[in-house]
This record gives structure tokens, C-alpha cells and sequence, in this order.
């Protein structure tokens, strides 16, 4: 692993040394090819159902996604443990696709997302420590956050432009969303584009187990977002059928309807008010948070935050905890949404504390 860990810090003074960036070219994607490659060999990624616990880290994920009644599961995901070949980070990555090719575009953006953002990464780190006004110790935490934020933005412009010149996909009736954690140390990053959201289980001071939203859902009727889209010319409301559900349409036409305002893909409406910038937040962790469960909009249709922490926690077998999040929300789902076709639901439990008992990646 160390090789590849030597290939990764070079690349951004290569970059530097040639004047351009060198996340486009052959050398720079082959080398986080490679380190890809080299996670799946050795268990350190999962992109099922399964849990993925690497010996010695503190880390421990557990995974499951199941097919709504829509047609193919247009969700996927990704856990890669020691990220970018760094023994204490942990990529957490949830993808909702939308449209006709959905599927395939949420599958693309996780294929493509992570191994840019560690190019991104570097070359930010790189051009930062160049700065002669750059002092890491100053303040590490908003340093180190402020490179993970340019990191970020970068990606996510990187990634849709890719998208857009893809002749593979129909991108422009399809997107996805996607939600992204970095957990690097005590630290956790979080990106969102879209409705997906992340809630952190966390102990209070009374004892109880209380959540902690860590992400906005972008829904079209959020006032920043409604405002940015009625200014591009573009259309936010419901259809009489779908009371409180809120799309965003074209100025003229009946579509495409889509009920997030920030998303991959769906070139039909991006210049009319839908983008893809993420909302890059941090949380220095502490000892009293516990978990953090990233899942799509078909668990937070119908199970509530505190819900979610309290299912989670009260699993047994940290391993089924995913698992039995998404079985819980399957039950809400025909309880509370009778005659409504059920929604994609996948989730994430990230753990924070050593289990009591091993696992490794396997499938549930």
C-alpha cells in the first residue's frame, strides 16, 4: 500500500512541476485507478450490501440498499476505508439516481466522484503549502477544512462537466444526487448535492441518544433555493396530485419535474435554476457521537430522525444495523404510503467506536 500512498503525494507537485492540472490527464487518473483497485483486493471497499470493518480501525460500516417498486434500484454506494491509501480517513458515498438513465448516471458519478476528489485534494494541499501566508498550525481545523471545501467544489464542477461530455449516458433527462462523507481522524466532511441526508447519532448530556442533522435536504421549495431558480426563469410547484411535493420545471412545458434543486446530470433544466454545488459543512467529533447514518429520501419519507438513531442503536449486531433501518422504513412505507409505489431505500451506519466483535466485508 505504500507504493501506491508514494504515487498519491507525487501527484500534485507533478502537477505543480507542469504547470496544469494533472486530474485530467492519463497519469492522475490511472493512479487512483489503481489505488481503486487495490481497496477492492485487499476489503477495504464496499459497493453493496455487506459491512466493511478493517482490522485495527476504528471505523466500521454497515451497508444495505433495497429495490423500491419503481423498476431497477437507481440507488447505489460506496465505502472505501483508508482512503486514498491514508490509514485514518473513511469515503462514505450515497448516490439517488432520477430519470431514465439514473441508474447509470448515479453508477458513473460513483465510479468517478471519489478518485477526483483525491486528486483535487492533493492539488489543493500542494498549492496551499506553496502559499508563503499558509500557516497549517495556525488553525489546522479551518485550514484543513478550507482545503476540503476548495477540494470539494472543484469535484463536484469536474464531475457534472464530465458527465455532460458523456456520450454513453443520456444525462440530460437523468441525474443522480449524491451525499459524501470524509472522515479523516476526528473529523468528519460532508457534501451534499441533493436530498439524500446524513444525521449523526450522538450521546447527550442527560444520557439519551438524540440526532443531529448534519445536511439540508435541497428540496425547490427552500427559499434560497426557490429564489435561485424563479431568477433563472425556471418553475417551482406542486401537481394537484402531489400535495407538498415540490418540482422544478422548465419556464414552458410539463417538465421535467424534479423534486431536489441540486443534482448531477439533468442538463434539460440546469440553466434554469438546478446546480450542482455541494454544501460542505464539518463536525469535529467527540466521544459522545456515536454513528452517522447517511441514507436516501425513501427512509427520510417516512422515518424521522430520531427514529433512525434509535433503530440503529437498539440493533444488536452493529452489522444488520443498515439492514434493519432499511426493513423498518419498507414497513413504514405501506403503513403511512398505501397506494403510493415505494421509493428506492438505502443506507449507511458509519461507526465511530471499535465494535465488541470482528466482521469483515460480506454480503447481508
Amino acid at each position: 500500500m505504500g507504493h501506491f500512498s508514494t504515487l498519491l503525494n507525487g501527484l500534485a507537485s507533478l502537477s505543480i512541476k507542469k504547470g496544469r492540472n494533472r486530474c485530467g490527464d492519463d497519469i492522475g487518473r490511472d493512479i487512483t485507478e489503481e489505488m481503486a483497485k487495490e481497496a477492492k483486493k485487499n476489503g477495504l471497499m464496499l459497493r453493496s450490501s455487506g459491512v466493511v470493518h478493517v482490522q485495527g480501525s476504528n471505523s466500521f460500516s454497515s451497508v444495505f440498499t433495497r429495490r423500491g417498486e419503481k423498476g431497477v434500484n437507481q440507488d447505489c454506494l460506496l465505502v472505501w476505508e483508508e482512503f486514498g491509501c491514508q490509514e485514518d480517513m473513511t469515503f462514505c458515498g450515497m448516490f439517488d439516481g432520477h430519470g431514465p438513465w439514473g441508474h447509470f448516471v448515479a453508477k458513473q458519478v460513483r465510479k468517478s466522484m471519489p478518485m477526483a476528489l483525491l486528486c483535487k485534494w492533493q492539488d489543493t494541499l500542494a498549492l496551499a503549502s506553496l502559499d508563503p501566508d499558509f500557516d497549517w498550525e495556525s488553525d489546522k481545523n479551518l485550514n484543513r477544512f478550507d482545503v476540503w471545501k476548495k477540494s470539494y467544489i472543484k469535484t463536484c464542477a469536474a464531475v457534472d462537466q464530465e458527465l455532460e461530455e458523456c456520450r454513453e449516458i443520456d444525462t440530460f433527462h437523468s441525474g443522480t444526487t449524491a451525499l459524501t462523507i470524509v472522515k479523516q481522524g476526528d473529523t468528519i466532511f460532508v457534501a451534499n448535492v441533493g436530498d439524500s441526508r446524513a444525521v449523526l447519532g450522538t450521546i447527550s448530556d442527560d444520557g439519551s441518544l438524540v440526532p443531529i442533522q448534519l445536511t439540508i435536504d435541497f428540496k425547490p421549495n427552500l427559499p434560497q433555493e426557490a429564489e435561485r431558480i424563479t431568477q433563472c426563469k425556471g418553475r417551482v410547484f406542486c401537481l394537484e396530485d402531489e400535495p407538498g411535493v415540490h418540482r422544478i420545471w422548465l419556464p414552458d412545458g410539463e417538465m421535467p419535474g424534479l423534486a431536489m434543486s441540486r443534482a448531477f446530470g439533468d442538463y434539460c433544466i440546469k440553466d434554469y435554476g438546478l446546480i450542482s454545488v455541494p454544501e460542505v459543512t464539518q463536525r469535529n467529533l467527540t466521544n459522545a457521537d456515536q454513528f452517522v447514518v447517511l441514507a436516501t429520501d425513501g427512509v427520510w419519507d417516512v422515518v424521522s430522525n430520531q427514529e433512525a438513531v434509535d433503530i440503529v442503536s437498539s440493533t444488536p449486531d452493529r452489522g444488520k444495523a443498515a439492514k434493519n433501518l432499511v426493513q423498518c422504513a419498507v414497513r413504514a412505507w405501506k403503513r403511512k404510503r398505501r397506494g403510493i409505489a415505494m421509493d428506492d431505500i438505502s443506507a449507511i451506519c458509519l461507526f465511530f467506536h471499535c465494535p465488541t466483535f470482528s466482521h469483515k466485508i460480506g454480503s447481508s
